[in-house]
């Protein structure tokens, strides 16, 4: 109970700056955010970085786990760790894109939820 009553405290902005933070600090590569407030009933923000090899990513995945832990958030789950090309971190208000480099190029998540809000907006074209 203790670590839902810490989370009631920690605003999805705040989590958001938190991971931000983290990442940063874990030397994470090319860290970009989407604001998907309104167009996912999932989650606020997408949070997408790259890490170095394998084991850079499964370490921030890793340690962003033990952040949150200690700051009251209980992910609500991981996934991708044995292989670590891509790791998915969800902290409810903010879900987390570990990836290798040529595993984030592929899929282009970030590029596909921003075209997307574009759509939503009215401000793309087509």
């Amino acid at each position: 109970m203790k670590a839902q009553t810490r989370h009631a405290e920690l605003s999805a902005q705040q989590l958001h700056q938190l991971v931000l933070t983290t990442l940063e600090d874990l030397k994470a590569l090319d860290i970009k955010s989407v604001d998907v407030t309104g167009l996912n009933p999932l989650t606020d923000h997408l949070v997408v970085a790259s890490g170095s090899s394998t084991r850079h990513v499964k370490s921030m995945a890793d340690k962003l786990v033990q952040v949150a832990k200690a700051n009251g958030i209980q992910p609500l789950g991981v996934e991708g760790e044995r292989e670590a090309q891509w790791v998915l971190v969800d902290l409810n208000d903010v879900i987390v894109h570990l990836m290798l480099p040529q595993a984030r190029a592929f899929y282009n998540i970030e590029k596909l939820w921003e075209v997307s809000k574009d759509k939503r907006s009215g401000s793309g074209t087509g």
